[in-house]
């Protein structure tokens, strides 16, 4: 088992090494940029070049069965999905293969709503509850990863 952080914008980085370390879980942050990490052996850091999308590539690249992807970004999570990954968003809400299509479908109508002109408010401000979510999330899928493993 192992996360892998989509951390340029990732909000929950405390939270992922509090149940890492709960569990025994090595967690790798992927960044374009330097990002500071607690000193711990589960912990590594991975600064990527900052080309386009350079770090979902290192993270795809590594997605596989036992993996956990944390990423707000749909299009990770759909190649996480398709590669036998575990993909979460920031704020607890879990990718499936099932809900995935329907969520890039919504990308793609926001996108083209955006490029139109259309002034349309961006996500909801990120939450206490959003951090209990997550918390929650990671815990339960952890959980799981370890009964199959």
């Amino acid at each position: 088992m192992a996360i892998h952080v989509d951390a340029d914008a990732c909000p929950v980085k405390e939270e992922i090494y509090k149940v890492a370390f709960r569990h025994g879980v090595p967690v790798t942050v992927v960044s374009n940029s330097p990002i500071r990490v607690p000193q711990h052996e589960l912990i590594s850091r991975i600064v990527v070049s900052d080309g386009f999308d350079a770090a979902d590539d290192w993270i795809a690249e590594r997605a596989a069965p036992g993996t956990v992807c944390i990423t707000a970004d749909i299009l990770l999570a759909d190649r996480c999905l398709k590669a036998g990954g575990t993909a979460i968003s920031p704020t607890g809400k879990p990718f499936t293969l099932n809900s995935i299509g329907s969520a890039i479908a919504t990308r793609a109508i926001m996108a083209d709503l955006r490029a139109g002109g259309d002034v349309i408010g961006g996500p909801a401000p990120f939450s206490k509850t959003d951090r209990s979510r997550f918390l929650s999330a990671l815990d339960e899928v952890l959980v799981r990863l370890k009964r199959r493993g």
